[in-house]
């Protein structure tokens, strides 16, 4: 085998190591990706439900401080 056949080879073998490492480390981070964006899903969700039971304690102490101010105003009257 003449050096330059050599050279070729190893240039070869390193370009296709090169490129198979290369992928699998693109398929590891998109699954971590995939992965963060479930997480973030489900931290959003609860984050919805959260803010929706928030917003009924509201509704319900607004109900109440309404009822509170009728009972004065009619006290008044």
């Amino acid at each position: 085998m003449s050096t330059a056949s050599k050279v070729v080879l190893g240039v070869s073998v390193l370009a296709s190591v090169a490129t198979v490492a290369g992928v699998h480390l693109k398929q590891k981070l998109d699954r971590e990706r995939l992965r963060e964006g479930v997480f973030r899903d489900l931290e959003r969700q609860h984050r919805k439900e959260e803010n929706l039971r928030l917003l009924q304690e509201q509704i319900a102490l607004t109900k109440q401080l309404e009822v509170e101010r009728e009972k004065i105003m009619t006290k008044r009257s």
